[in-house]
């Protein structure tokens, strides 16, 4: 269908669908069931069976499943089917890993899917770009990703950059009016919108014409490539510390079975106990392991209200050392009260908070009738005119639709008993510029009822200022110079030393309206009428935020486009600006070198009257100085410098598509606490991954000693393959996976941030890791010695010793790892998880030991309950030297 050759009225009724009231909810259900919904097609995602048995391909494991056979070829039956009993539950626990990665995923997916706005039941609404059906009236502004196709019913300054179709870089200005001609193609399609493009500039509303595979984007999908699972470089550096482990644990497995048989071992034992130690020497787990934690931390930080478009953002969280945040909505409540208004040496203060349309207007202790007062009507009607916000009533509540500096302006009208009801028969719209952050204006040409044409322009106090020629003095137009426009500067001034936020209002006469008509033609020659002055209360938790942000070493700088004198106000209050502490302004920033910021950047904690081309600045200063930047942006404008930043953040409710899109976080309230809760968490995952990874390497390492010490002292073998494995699958994985579910110390935002150079081995884990490990194989050979010792002919109970020993061993030493300091520096009941892994792990354990049909299969026997203190003694001394050894460090520093 040729919808661009369509006047609107008939793609309404080819569409069954209502301009002024968009369809209703049991007709889009109707047509969504029908249609399906509005997404590409994605590739086929792999076979649940193929995903099982890749669990399989690693070359140990084919290794291990060989040498069952031949354990099966030489009558070892009950061995060759206890050892594929654990490759298999292996392959189910590696299976069952990646699936939760996979589906944490995917849910991350769908928390992240791009909202619209939709028509329903003559209410705008905002649903998931997926739901939305044909004959739907969608409207789109600047920064947002169109989710359809959709053709243009309404326009203003609208601008769409459509590289993704065309591969046109510059952006196509679109108008509502019907295209005739042939085969026009996309490029020329001047009243289309279509999936997958971006609005650059201005606003729409358009119908729904196509969705999912039937929109143009979807005719040319196949040449769409679904993202890649991302890797970390985390998981790269444990992937490249494996294969080094590998190597080492090969050349040790080797020796032990070199040795083994020159001393007379049977070479298929040997070989048999090589395989097993190799299998059990190598963390094959540990990358799953890694993916479940930092999918289960992501999970957690969704919880607490942040998604995590890009993993690696997980990592470099813990690295931040510079928040730089936006302040309207991210530091403050974003919800905005008119309590100040000035106009022609009047001043007003104005009652109520919040969006309840109550309040009276006061000149000091007198309240005042405003119909009788010209100047503060025609502000207030002005406010609300050259406005696409609305305040409506849902449950008994007054809700706000739009953008809350908006908002406070038609609140502020209509305690005066100006409504849009009220001023739509006194006024119509002819058409709008919107707002742009450069301009930092917004302005609207309006028609009264007598025919008179005029613009309305609104924006920042200073910049209105500018460009207006006179002002409304006494109810009399006065040239804006001289006094005037110090008294104009001394009111914002004032206003802005009580941390209001200023809009100034402005307008001019128009004598004719040309449907070309520019913003800059508009904008110039106005006529000042005053000021609101609102308030924008900070967040009650960003207090203690930015004080727990201190203290974990990390700078947050305030960034707005502000008054300075506000700015600095706010800044004080949060406690953001110290004493000291230099405040730039946008004028200023624009005049300086990138090297003279670089000077400078550190001292700074306030940027005031910026705009979103200075962001990307001051990130690089930051960065140039090393720091780790995270910075939050909600713009178009602002994507640059949220992509070039360490941790890009957008804001989930006032954040545009673009800005989404290039960010790695995204906060679901776009609040400021948030930020630091996911500092917080992303540190806590860093660390807990560093936990397993120490826990599962030292016992590792316990396993290959106590083998290898038993061949060079020519003793037999201490563990025998099956419990190797067993150990292996029950004692390392179970509590290793607990590890990652960890809660933070409670010194982790009292640290300074990470170094992004680090290691995962660095502050001393190799050796913790090695010498932890020497202390788990010493002991458990000593068990096995001393029992083998008493009873030289029962080789199966000092086996069983070595083998209760070495698990009780690594059970103890998993605590340890808990913390950097010591076992008792942290409530061990404090990770239930942790504990449970541990019991069943015990349970598991003795099972296996005093079970007698297990006793066949492991190699195991019933151990005397004296024996105990013996294995209990041994497994506990690795940790109480550890213990001491660190008490003995403390007493000589002091």
């Amino acid at each position: 269908m040729k919808w661009y050759e369509l006047k609107v009225d008939e793609v309404e009724e080819r569409m069954s669908s209502n301009v002024k009231g968009g369809l209703s909810e049991k007709e889009a259900k109707s047509r969504l069931k029908q249609y399906g919904p509005n997404e590409l097609q994605e590739a086929e995602k792999q076979n649940a069976f193929f995903l099982f048995l890749e669990q399989f391909k690693d070359f140990m494991v084919v290794v291990l499943l060989a040498a069952t056979l031949i354990s099966g070829l030489l009558g070892e039956y009950i061995d060759a089917i206890a050892i594929m009993a654990i490759v298999l539950i292996n392959g189910f626990l590696g299976f069952f890993q990646e699936r939760k990665a996979e589906k944490s995923l995917q849910a991350l997916k769908e928390l992240s899917a791009p909202q619209v706005i939709v028509l329903r039941e003559s209410e705008w609404r905002k649903v998931p770009s997926k739901e939305i059906v044909v004959g739907d009236i969608v409207k789109f502004t600047s920064g947002d990703r169109i989710g359809a196709d959709i053709r243009i019913i309404q326009s203003s300054s609208l601008e769409i950059e459509e590289s993704a179709l065309t591969g046109e870089s510059l952006p196509v200005v679109k108008k509502e009016n019907a295209i005739s001609g042939e085969d026009v193609s996309i490029g020329d399609q001047e009243n289309m919108a279509f999936m997958g493009t971006l609005v650059t500039r201005g606003s729409g509303v358009g119908m729904v014409v196509a969705t999912g595979m039937h929109t143009a984007m979807g005719q040319i999908a196949d040449l769409i490539q679904s993202a890649e699972t991302m890797i970390t470089p985390l998981q790269r550096r444990l992937e490249q510390l494996g294969k080094i482990l590998i190597t080492v644990a090969l050349l040790l497995t080797l020796l032990v079975v070199v040795v083994g048989v020159i001393q007379g071992q049977d070479l298929y034992e040997m070989f048999l106990a090589g395989v097993s130690l190799a299998v059990a020497a190598i963390p094959e787990g540990l990358p799953a392991i890694v993916t479940v934690a930092l999918s289960l931390g992501v999970t957690r930080m969704i919880k607490q209200k942040s998604i995590v478009r890009k993993l690696p953002a997980v990592e470099t969280l813990g690295c931040a050392s510079v928040i730089c945040s936006d302040k309207t909505g991210t530091l403050t409540q974003n919800k905005m009260s008119v309590t100040n208004i000035w106009s022609g040496g009047k001043a007003w203060t104005v009652s109520g908070i919040g969006y309840n349309p109550e309040g009276s207007f006061w000149i000091k202790d007198d309240t005042v009738d405003v119909k009788k007062e010209k100047e503060l009507q025609q502000l207030l009607t002005f406010g609300i005119l050259c406005n696409n916000a609305n305040i409506v009533e849902r449950n008994n509540q007054y809700v706000l639709d739009g953008d809350p500096t908006e908002g406070a302006l038609v609140v502020a009208a209509m305690k005066a008993g100006i409504t849009r009801r009220v001023i739509a028969d006194q006024f119509e719209i002819i058409k709008e510029f919107p707002f742009d952050s450069d301009r930092k204006m917004m302005s609207v040409i309006v028609k009264d009822k007598e025919g008179k044409l005029f613009a309305i322009t609104k924006g920042a106090p200073d910049v209105v200022a500018n460009i207006s020629e006179s002002i409304l003095w006494e109810g009399r137009k006065t040239f804006l110079s001289g006094k005037y426009e110090q008294l104009v500067k001394d009111a914002v001034y004032n206003l802005a030393s009580d941390a209001l936020r200023n809009i100034a209002i402005a307008f001019k006469p128009l004598q004719q309206y040309n449907e070309n008509i520019s913003e800059l033609e508009i904008e110039r020659n106005l006529t000042f009428i005053g000021i609101q002055g609102m308030i924008d209360p900070p967040r009650p938790e960003v207090f203690d935020a930015v004080k727990e942000c201190k203290e974990a070493g990390i700078k947050t700088v305030m960034i707005t486009g502000d008054h300075l004198v506000t700015a600095k106000a706010i800044a004080t209050q949060l406690g953001i600006l110290p004493i000291g502490g230099k405040v730039l302004d946008g004028k200023s920033l624009t005049q300086m070198t990138q090297e003279e910021l670089e000077e400078v950047v550190d001292d700074v904690y306030v940027y005031a009257r910026v705009s979103p081309q200075h962001k990307l600045k001051i990130v690089k200063a930051l960065q140039k100085k090393g720091h780790i930047v995270a910075m939050t942006g909600d713009g178009v404008n602002d994507a640059p410098a949220i992509k070039a930043s360490d941790i890009g953040i957008a804001m989930g409710i006032t954040g545009t598509d673009v800005a989404k899109e290039a960010s790695s976080l995204v906060l679901l309230d776009d609040n400021f606490a948030t930020i630091k809760s996911a500092i917080k968490e992303g540190r806590n995952i860093y660390e807990n991954i560093r936990k397993f990874i120490r826990y599962l390497l030292a016992s590792n390492v316990g396993e290959i000693l106590v083998m290898l010490f038993a061949m060079l002292l020519a003793l037999p073998l201490p563990l025998v393959p099956i419990q190797i494995l067993w150990v292996n699958l029950v004692t390392d994985g179970l509590p290793a996976m607990a590890l990652g579910l960890d809660q933070p110390e409670d010194d982790v935002m009292k640290r300074k941030p990470r170094n992004p150079k680090e290691g995962v081995f660095a502050r001393g884990l190799w050796w913790k890791v090695l010498s932890r490990g020497f202390l788990i194989g010493l002991v458990t050979l000593f068990a096995f010695m001393i029992s083998y010792s008493q009873n030289p002919d029962n080789l199966p109970y000092a086996q069983t010793v070595a083998f209760a020993t070495l698990v009780m061993a690594q059970l103890i030493h998993v605590f340890d790892c808990r913390s950097e300091k010591s076992i008792f520096h942290r409530n061990p009941f404090q990770n239930i998880y942790l504990v449970w892994a541990v019991i069943s792990s015990i349970i598991l354990m003795l099972i296996v030991i005093y079970f007698p049909p297990l006793q066949s299969i492991f190699h195991t026997v019933s151990i005397d309950p004296k024996e105990w203190l013996l294995i209990m003694g041994m497994a506990s001394i690795p940790t109480f030297l550890l213990v001491g050894a660190l008490f003995t460090k403390k007493n000589k520093m002091n």
